[in-house]
């Protein structure tokens, strides 16, 4: 399989009825972006949810695989006009789960189905190069078995960099595999974390997106590190428009799908030894390069929660969306 028959591999999804009223913005919106305060917890009623708000589709779990549950959904995401994703369980010592909720997407002509190796932080879950090694042998096992099911149902397969591969590993399983139906969800901002460079993040996966987290990052010095935030976009570190056209070149198919986490920023303590445990080959070029680009592009202020009840946080959660939804008009 070549890369150029791997861009050409995959048409998006795109319902046949008439939509009943026409998306207000580009961007779909990932069930992630309200897992604050209000979690989604039934996918029609997200779906609703996002309508209302303009979205372009969603990314979610299927909360019910019932025939019936499933033909409404396509129907309501058809007749609005908009594209679904699935979120799927990885699968670890079984996959029924997992090709369960490939089926659905199937079912629903979603657009893809995406898959996150690890729940956490790698800086955080592991304590010892040991628990990394065999989480790696874990996680490529799972993967073995994931690809000849997507491959199975035609079912586009994208796996998360969520804070656990860099670049390179990331970049290492997907050229394994160099199949139409598996490629990445490109998140535009997990790999600050892990010290990579956001520009080179973005040019080297774009090629092998199949789905994104599209989201705008603010930064900020901290003694152990920095502090990482979500912010709206356009308030951040990142060109947005640049990052979204360096997708639509290489994958003009892929859906954008926002993810907005509001919330507390997060410590990336890359000044301790701890930090350093599951990057044995890592050189301090990393570190040098990121550290500099925080004290160049800081945020004067990082949003917080901290102090403001559960209703002034939930305004806040859904008004960030609402932002970012305007910032990218269909």
């Amino acid at each position: 399989m070549t890369r150029r028959s791997f861009v050409a591999g995959v048409a998006g999804w795109a319902g046949s009825k008439p939509a009943l009223a026409a998306p207000r913005s580009r961007l779909g919106i990932a069930t992630t972006s309200f897992m604050t305060v209000a979690r989604p917890k039934d996918t029609l009623e997200f779906l609703e949810k996002c309508h209302q708000l303009g979205a372009a589709g969603i990314q979610a779990p299927v909360s019910s695989h019932e025939p019936s549950y499933l033909r409404r959904l396509r129907e309501k995401a058809e007749a609005y006009g908009m594209y679904l994703e699935v979120m799927a369980p990885f699968p670890r010592q079984e996959t029924d789960g997992f090709e369960r909720a490939v089926r659905a997407a199937v079912e629903l002509g979603a657009a893809a189905v995406r898959i996150g190796a690890l729940g956490g932080r790698r800086y955080e879950n592991f304590n010892t190069l040991a628990e990394w090694k065999q989480f790696v042998a874990e996680a490529k096992a799972g993967i073995s078995k994931a690809v000849p099911i997507a491959e199975k149902w035609r079912m586009p397969l994208a796996i998360e960099n969520h804070k656990d591969w860099t670049l390179d590993e990331l970049l290492a399983i997907l050229q394994q595999y160099d199949s139409p139906y598996f490629g990445c969800l490109l998140d535009t901002g997990n790999n600050i974390a892990l010290l990579d460079d956001p520009w080179e993040v973005i040019e080297k996966l774009a090629p092998y997106a199949l789905s994104t987290h599209i989201k705008d990052m603010g930064v900020a010095e901290a003694g152990d590190g920095f502090l990482l935030s979500e912010v709206v976009l356009g308030e951040g570190m990142l060109d947005v428009r640049r990052m979204i056209s360096t997708i639509e070149r290489a994958r003009p198919k892929t859906r954008l799908s926002l993810e907005m986490i509001t919330r507390n920023p997060l410590r990336v303590p890359c000044l301790t030894d701890q930090y350093w445990v599951t990057f044995p080959d890592r050189s301090g070029i990393y570190l040098a390069r990121t550290l500099r680009l925080v004290r160049e592009r800081k945020s004067e202020r990082l949003p917080t929660l901290d102090g403001l009840d559960r209703a002034t946080q939930h305004k806040l959660e859904e008004d960030n969306v609402r932002r970012c939804l305007a910032a990218v008009p269909a």
